[in-house]
Protein backbone atom coordinates (compact mmCIF):
# COMPACT_ATOMS: atom_id res chain seq x y z
CA UNK A 1 0.00 0.00 0.00
CA UNK A 2 1.03 3.78 0.04
CA UNK A 3 0.44 6.44 2.65
CA UNK A 4 -2.62 8.42 1.59
CA UNK A 5 -3.10 10.36 5.00
CA UNK A 6 -2.55 10.36 8.54
CA UNK A 7 -4.62 7.74 9.55
CA UNK A 8 -2.67 5.56 7.04
CA UNK A 9 0.79 6.79 8.41
CA UNK A 10 -0.33 6.29 12.27
CA UNK A 11 -1.86 2.86 11.55
CA UNK A 12 1.49 1.65 10.25
CA UNK A 13 3.82 3.34 12.68
CA UNK A 14 1.27 1.70 15.45
CA UNK A 15 1.29 -1.49 14.35
CA UNK A 16 5.57 -1.40 13.86
CA UNK A 17 5.14 -0.24 17.50
CA UNK A 18 3.67 -3.63 18.55
CA UNK A 19 5.67 -6.33 16.29
CA UNK A 20 9.13 -4.66 17.31
CA UNK A 21 8.46 -4.73 20.90
CA UNK A 22 6.95 -8.38 20.71
CA UNK A 23 10.17 -8.88 18.66
CA UNK A 24 12.48 -7.48 20.89
CA UNK A 25 10.63 -8.99 23.80
CA UNK A 26 11.59 -12.82 22.53
CA UNK A 27 14.61 -12.08 21.79
CA UNK A 28 15.38 -11.21 25.17
CA UNK A 29 13.69 -14.18 26.49
CA UNK A 30 15.68 -16.26 23.99
CA UNK A 31 17.92 -18.52 26.37
CA UNK A 32 19.51 -22.45 26.73
CA UNK A 33 16.30 -24.04 28.46
CA UNK A 34 13.19 -22.60 26.68
CA UNK A 35 11.57 -23.60 23.72
CA UNK A 36 10.40 -22.38 20.65
CA UNK A 37 6.33 -23.00 21.75
CA UNK A 38 7.26 -20.85 25.30
CA UNK A 39 8.47 -18.11 22.91
CA UNK A 40 5.13 -18.32 20.52
CA UNK A 41 3.31 -18.07 23.31
CA UNK A 42 4.27 -14.84 24.62
CA UNK A 43 3.90 -13.74 21.45
CA UNK A 44 0.30 -14.93 21.42
CA UNK A 45 -0.14 -12.77 24.53
CA UNK A 46 0.98 -9.98 23.60
CA UNK A 47 -1.00 -9.94 20.44
CA UNK A 48 -3.95 -10.26 22.75
CA UNK A 49 -2.63 -7.53 25.06
CA UNK A 50 -2.45 -4.74 22.01
CA UNK A 51 -5.85 -6.01 20.55
CA UNK A 52 -3.02 -7.45 17.60
CA UNK A 53 -3.35 -10.33 15.13
CA UNK A 54 -0.75 -12.75 14.02
CA UNK A 55 -0.34 -11.76 10.25
CA UNK A 56 0.76 -15.32 9.17
CA UNK A 57 -2.04 -17.22 11.54
CA UNK A 58 -4.90 -14.51 9.99
CA UNK A 59 -3.66 -14.75 6.22
CA UNK A 60 -2.25 -17.93 5.89
CA UNK A 61 -3.45 -19.93 8.74
CA UNK A 62 0.47 -20.86 9.94
CA UNK A 63 0.28 -23.18 12.56
CA UNK A 64 2.37 -20.49 14.90
CA UNK A 65 1.83 -16.63 16.01
CA UNK A 66 5.18 -16.29 15.26
CA UNK A 67 7.97 -17.84 13.06
CA UNK A 68 10.82 -19.04 14.87
CA UNK A 69 13.70 -20.68 12.75
CA UNK A 70 16.56 -22.36 14.01
CA UNK A 71 20.27 -23.18 12.57
CA UNK A 72 19.58 -24.75 8.95
CA UNK A 73 16.26 -23.62 8.98
CA UNK A 74 15.69 -20.32 7.15
CA UNK A 75 12.37 -19.09 7.32
CA UNK A 76 8.85 -19.89 8.19
CA UNK A 77 10.15 -22.35 11.00
CA UNK A 78 7.17 -23.96 13.17
CA UNK A 79 7.24 -23.05 17.49
CA UNK A 80 7.30 -26.98 19.12
CA UNK A 81 7.54 -28.01 22.18
CA UNK A 82 10.30 -30.16 21.48
CA UNK A 83 12.62 -27.57 20.08
CA UNK A 84 14.65 -26.41 23.11
CA UNK A 85 17.20 -23.48 22.60
CA UNK A 86 21.15 -24.37 23.44
CA UNK A 87 24.01 -22.31 23.57
CA UNK A 88 25.48 -21.70 20.14
CA UNK A 89 21.76 -21.74 18.12
CA UNK A 90 21.42 -19.84 15.29
CA UNK A 91 17.49 -18.25 16.09
CA UNK A 92 15.86 -16.33 13.60
CA UNK A 93 12.22 -14.80 15.00
CA UNK A 94 10.12 -12.92 12.55
CA UNK A 95 7.01 -11.27 13.44
CA UNK A 96 4.11 -9.76 12.12
CA UNK A 97 0.61 -8.66 13.04
CA UNK A 98 -2.40 -6.90 11.85
CA UNK A 99 -3.74 -4.09 13.91
CA UNK A 100 -6.76 -1.61 12.85
CA UNK A 101 -6.91 -3.03 9.52
CA UNK A 102 -2.51 -1.91 9.43
CA UNK A 103 -0.23 -4.78 8.83
CA UNK A 104 3.61 -4.83 9.56
CA UNK A 105 6.62 -7.18 9.62
CA UNK A 106 9.81 -7.60 10.97
CA UNK A 107 12.47 -10.29 11.99
CA UNK A 108 15.75 -10.80 13.52
CA UNK A 109 18.51 -13.45 13.87
CA UNK A 110 21.25 -13.76 16.84
CA UNK A 111 23.06 -16.34 18.36
CA UNK A 112 22.30 -17.75 21.42
CA UNK A 113 25.16 -16.89 24.11
CA UNK A 114 27.09 -15.55 21.25
CA UNK A 115 29.32 -18.55 20.85
CA UNK A 116 30.27 -18.72 17.61
CA UNK A 117 31.79 -15.64 16.51
CA UNK A 118 31.16 -16.64 12.66
CA UNK A 119 27.29 -17.13 13.01
CA UNK A 120 27.89 -13.46 14.64
CA UNK A 121 29.42 -12.07 12.41
CA UNK A 122 26.41 -13.48 10.05
CA UNK A 123 23.55 -11.85 11.76
CA UNK A 124 25.56 -8.61 12.16
CA UNK A 125 26.17 -8.46 8.23
CA UNK A 126 22.21 -9.05 7.96
CA UNK A 127 21.69 -6.32 10.02
CA UNK A 128 24.19 -4.22 7.85
CA UNK A 129 22.37 -5.37 4.66
CA UNK A 130 19.11 -4.38 6.08
CA UNK A 131 20.36 -1.06 7.30
CA UNK A 132 22.00 -0.25 3.47
CA UNK A 133 19.24 -1.01 2.16
CA UNK A 134 16.78 1.21 3.82
CA UNK A 135 18.73 4.12 2.93
CA UNK A 136 18.23 3.16 -0.70
CA UNK A 137 14.49 3.73 0.17
CA UNK A 138 13.59 7.08 -0.58
CA UNK A 139 11.17 8.59 -3.34
CA UNK A 140 12.08 8.26 -7.12
CA UNK A 141 15.47 5.71 -6.15
CA UNK A 142 15.26 2.94 -8.24
CA UNK A 143 13.50 -0.17 -6.42
CA UNK A 144 16.26 -2.79 -7.67
CA UNK A 145 18.87 -0.29 -5.69
CA UNK A 146 17.73 -1.75 -2.60
CA UNK A 147 18.78 -5.23 -3.25
CA UNK A 148 21.92 -3.98 -4.74
CA UNK A 149 23.06 -2.70 -1.61
CA UNK A 150 21.88 -5.91 -0.04
CA UNK A 151 23.96 -8.10 -1.89
CA UNK A 152 27.16 -5.63 -1.89
CA UNK A 153 27.37 -5.92 1.75
CA UNK A 154 27.03 -9.63 1.62
CA UNK A 155 29.75 -9.97 -0.59
CA UNK A 156 31.77 -7.41 0.98
CA UNK A 157 31.84 -9.44 4.32
CA UNK A 158 32.28 -13.18 2.71
CA UNK A 159 28.56 -14.25 2.46
CA UNK A 160 26.38 -14.53 0.11
CA UNK A 161 22.08 -14.23 -0.27
CA UNK A 162 19.27 -16.34 -0.78
CA UNK A 163 18.21 -15.94 -4.25
CA UNK A 164 14.92 -17.15 -4.23
CA UNK A 165 13.49 -14.97 -1.17
CA UNK A 166 12.60 -11.86 -0.75
CA UNK A 167 11.00 -9.06 0.81
CA UNK A 168 7.67 -7.17 -0.07
CA UNK A 169 5.14 -4.55 -0.15
CA UNK A 170 2.78 -4.51 3.14
CA UNK A 171 0.20 -2.39 4.32
CA UNK A 172 -3.04 -3.50 3.78
CA UNK A 173 -2.25 -7.04 3.74
CA UNK A 174 0.88 -9.39 4.93
CA UNK A 175 2.29 -9.46 1.13
CA UNK A 176 1.85 -7.16 -1.61
CA UNK A 177 3.41 -5.62 -4.90
CA UNK A 178 6.20 -4.85 -4.98
CA UNK A 179 8.52 -8.02 -4.68
CA UNK A 180 11.78 -6.49 -3.19
CA UNK A 181 14.60 -8.61 -4.43
CA UNK A 182 17.95 -9.03 -2.07
CA UNK A 183 20.04 -8.82 -5.52
CA UNK A 184 20.05 -5.87 -8.16
CA UNK A 185 17.89 -7.02 -11.26
CA UNK A 186 18.97 -4.53 -13.05
CA UNK A 187 16.34 -4.80 -16.04
CA UNK A 188 13.92 -3.87 -13.51
CA UNK A 189 13.59 -0.29 -14.40
CA UNK A 190 10.13 0.80 -11.54
CA UNK A 191 10.89 3.67 -8.61
CA UNK A 192 10.23 3.92 -5.69
CA UNK A 193 6.78 6.33 -4.76
CA UNK A 194 6.27 8.49 -2.27
CA UNK A 195 4.31 6.85 0.74
CA UNK A 196 5.41 2.98 -0.29
CA UNK A 197 4.88 0.74 2.75
CA UNK A 198 7.81 -2.29 2.22
CA UNK A 199 8.86 -4.82 4.26
CA UNK A 200 12.96 -4.83 3.40
CA UNK A 201 14.41 -8.04 4.74
CA UNK A 202 18.27 -9.45 3.95
CA UNK A 203 18.61 -13.32 3.61
CA UNK A 204 22.50 -13.92 4.45
CA UNK A 205 23.82 -17.33 3.59
CA UNK A 206 27.00 -18.99 4.81
CA UNK A 207 27.73 -20.48 1.34
CA UNK A 208 23.88 -21.60 -0.66
CA UNK A 209 21.94 -18.92 -2.47
CA UNK A 210 18.80 -20.94 -2.70
CA UNK A 211 15.79 -21.70 -0.16
CA UNK A 212 13.64 -25.59 -0.34
CA UNK A 213 10.83 -25.75 1.64
CA UNK A 214 11.01 -28.92 4.23
CA UNK A 215 8.86 -31.86 4.24
CA UNK A 216 6.31 -29.97 6.86
CA UNK A 217 5.29 -27.85 4.16
CA UNK A 218 6.18 -24.49 5.56
CA UNK A 219 9.67 -24.72 7.26
CA UNK A 220 12.96 -22.99 4.46
CA UNK A 221 16.02 -24.65 4.55
CA UNK A 222 18.86 -24.70 2.29
CA UNK A 223 20.13 -28.52 1.18
CA UNK A 224 24.16 -28.46 2.01
CA UNK A 225 22.96 -27.08 5.37
CA UNK A 226 24.37 -23.60 5.14
CA UNK A 227 23.37 -20.82 7.89
CA UNK A 228 21.43 -18.16 6.62
CA UNK A 229 21.17 -14.74 8.95
CA UNK A 230 17.87 -12.17 8.15
CA UNK A 231 17.12 -8.97 9.78
CA UNK A 232 13.94 -7.09 8.27
CA UNK A 233 12.28 -3.84 8.86
CA UNK A 234 8.91 -1.94 7.55
CA UNK A 235 9.57 1.06 6.18
CA UNK A 236 7.85 3.88 4.95
CA UNK A 237 9.34 5.25 1.39
CA UNK A 238 10.15 8.98 1.92
CA UNK A 239 11.60 11.82 -0.16
CA UNK A 240 12.98 12.79 3.09
CA UNK A 241 14.57 9.04 3.55
CA UNK A 242 12.68 6.21 5.04
CA UNK A 243 10.51 5.93 7.51
CA UNK A 244 11.50 2.92 9.83
CA UNK A 245 7.82 1.65 11.56
CA UNK A 246 9.87 -1.23 13.35
CA UNK A 247 12.55 0.27 14.79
Amino acid sequence: MSIRNHKDLMGILKTGQVVARIRDLMKKEAKPGVSTYDLDQMAKQCFEMYGAKSAPMFDYQFPGYTCISINHEIAHGIPKKETILRFGDLVNIDVSATLNGYYADTGISFVIGNTNNNLSRLCDTAVDCTGKAIQEATTGNPLRMIGKSIHQVAKANGFTVIKNLAGHGTGKKLHEEPEVLVYEEKRDRRRLSEGLVLAIESFVSTKSEFAVTGHDGWTLTTKDKSFVAQCEHTVIVSSKGAIVATQ
